[in-house]
């Protein structure tokens, strides 16, 4: 029951509350984003409508550090060379396309070239190694939108689509993936993370491993950003991301149905956390 589970938790751990290091004016307060699985139409081959690749690690990806930037991949003859045969499959949107990146994993409804269709997982696989940028940082920045949510990163992509590139640009950060093969047992689950089991909607996060190790279980206090209601509950680290560095800081898997989306891109939350940590008279 739930009552024992309780019990056993508050026999067996002692919560301690998570602080930063740094000589801030509250170092118990922190950050809490978001992220989820996306899923989009593909298409295995190119084609009208499909011509936005998704790649597999180059072969060369490690004869130079850090490897071309985005920009460079969609115009230089080299890098698009060693990109050739490494795509996985097509899909419509250049945007839709960083927002896989960003996430780092996503579902595609792939259309065979038979004509069949089947759904596969893209996971992460690596990156160039350039520093991420975010997009939404940019238009503002250059004030060009004030929502900078994917909804209104999408809005005024729709209005200007001759900018388009010059905003993808600005990020010169690019993922590869490797695809997997999803089962209807393995849809039922997220992705797996860095930790190497499968994130759970609403109780993963990815955190920095050098603040808080992977598998602690860790009490947030936060609210949830559509409703701004209270959101409290138990969660693992399970994962973590380039942009998670620091210890009150962390990513929140909201899953892939519903407002997942949404959710995780308006999620910009105060955060505080605890960790519980075995009694030492448990061991």
């Amino acid at each position: 029951s739930s009552e024992a589970q309780k019990a056993w938790l508050m026999q067996n751990f002692q919560p301690y509350r998570v602080e930063s290091l740094s000589a801030t004016a509250s170092p118990a307060n922190g950050l809490l984003t978001a992220y989820y699985e996306p899923i989009f139409e593909a298409s295995r081959s190119a084609k009208p409508g499909f011509s936005t690749p998704l790649y597999s690690l180059p072969v060369n990806l490690k004869s130079r550090s850090p490897w071309y930037s985005r920009e460079e991949i969609s115009k230089l003859p080299a890098a698009q060379a060693a990109l050739k045969g490494k795509e996985i499959a097509f899909i419509a949107d250049p945007v839709d396309a960083m927002v896989l990146q960003i996430q780092g994993s996503g579902r595609l409804w792939v259309t065979q070239n038979d004509g069949s269709r089947k759904q596969i997982r893209l996971a992460f696989a690596g990156t160039n190694e350039q520093p991420y940028q975010s997009v939404g940082r940019w238009l503002l920045d250059q004030g060009l939108v004030r929502d900078a949510s994917w909804g209104g990163i999408k809005a005024w992509v729709a209005r200007n689509p001759q900018r388009v590139q010059e905003m993808l640009w600005a990020n010169p950060r690019y993922v590869f993936f490797r695809e997997e093969a999803l089962s209807e047992f393995d849809a039922r689950f997220g992705p797996r993370g860095a930790q190497g089991v499968p994130l759970t909607p609403g109780r993963s996060i990815a955190v920095d491993p050098k603040s808080v190790p992977y598998g602690t279980p860790v009490w947030i206090d936060t609210t949830a950003p559509l409703s701004n209601s209270p959101l409290r509950r138990l969660v693992l680290a399970q994962d973590t991301g380039s942009a998670i560095v620091g210890a009150v800081r962390a990513d929140y898997f909201w899953g892939w149905e519903g407002d997942a989306a949404e959710q995780a891109g308006r999620m910009r939350q105060p955060l505080r956390m605890w960790v519980l940590w075995p009694r030492a008279e448990a061991n």
